[in-house]
């Protein structure tokens, strides 16, 4: 149990910059310490890390990396980025009881996300008959989940330098309409695959299905929110009509189209 209350210390530590503003709790914060848990449990389990396992967290500490710097950058110069960020819900001081849960929750939520790749190294040098097939599915299916997020990201950016004022609908998002989010659920499903080659134990099963239950929520809470932003920008647009009609929300040929009337996916 050693290994867990270090790595919930540092998870405590580095969401910590949530303090600063309500939102890092979510986004700097929450990239932040996904790359610095993956580096963590490299190294707590040096002896036996293995191949598939090293590339999993290399592929969880650039995905964070790259997330927070991101968020930072695009903080800094775009402007409409910058009205969401600073809306009153992420800006107004909220009671301390209330930023230490959601604190709390955070930290908790992100040593369960990293938790598969921590129990397999764990389960390994106890002398579990681990299975390295699960490990490198898991790897490979977590690195498509980061790439495919990326160039999401960069589709994106390159429409809007286009078109600022129109929704994107080229390139990943003709067949999503947030490729970014499923490459992340994708990658999350990567991580969480290792566990069934890992002899996990009902406690390691439920704190690392918890983890990614709650990722997965977190991500078609996102999806709804951008959602209704989307349709209170474009709602009006026939072509955008056209668009949500056939396209997916966030899972490819997957055929849910809205979620907007799910009140309970709050993230």
């Amino acid at each position: 149990m050693d290994y867990l209350l270090i790595l919930l210390g540092l998870s405590f530590a580095v969401s910590a910059v949530g303090w600063i503003y309500f939102i890092y709790f979510f986004s700097i914060g929450y990239g932040f310490s996904i790359s610095a848990l993956s580096v963590a449990t490299a190294v707590i389990f040096w002896d036996v890390l293995t191949l598939p396992v090293a590339i999993l967290c290399g592929v969880l500490f650039i995905y964070g990396i790259r997330l927070a710097m991101y968020l930072l950058l695009r903080e800094r110069r775009s402007a409409s980025y910058k009205k969401i960020l600073y809306q009153p819900e992420n800006t107004t001081k909220k009671p301390v009881f209330v930023m230490f849960m959601i604190w709390t929750s955070c930290a908790l939520l992100y040593v369960g996300q990293i938790s598969p790749a921590t129990f397999y190294l764990f389960n390994l040098a106890k002398g579990a008959a681990v299975c390295e097939c699960w490990a490198w599915a898991g790897a490979v299916i977590a690195a498509l989940g980061v790439v495919i997020e990326v160039v999401a990201d960069a589709q994106k950016s390159a429409a809007k330098r286009v078109n600022a004022h129109r929704f994107v609908d080229t390139g990943l998002y003709r067949v999503v309409r947030c490729p970014n989010y499923f490459g992340e659920v994708l990658m999350w499903t990567g991580s969480y695959v290792i566990c069934f080659g890992a002899c996990c134990t009902v406690w390691q099963w439920v704190i690392a299905t918890l983890g990614y239950i709650g990722i997965v929520y977190v991500m078609f809470s996102g999806a709804r929110r951008l959602e209704l932003r989307q349709t209170q920008t474009y709602g009006n647009d026939p072509e955008f009509k056209a668009y949500i009609k056939r396209t997916p929300l966030i899972i490819p040929f997957v055929p849910i189209y809205s979620v907007a009337k799910h009140t309970w996916l709050k993230g």
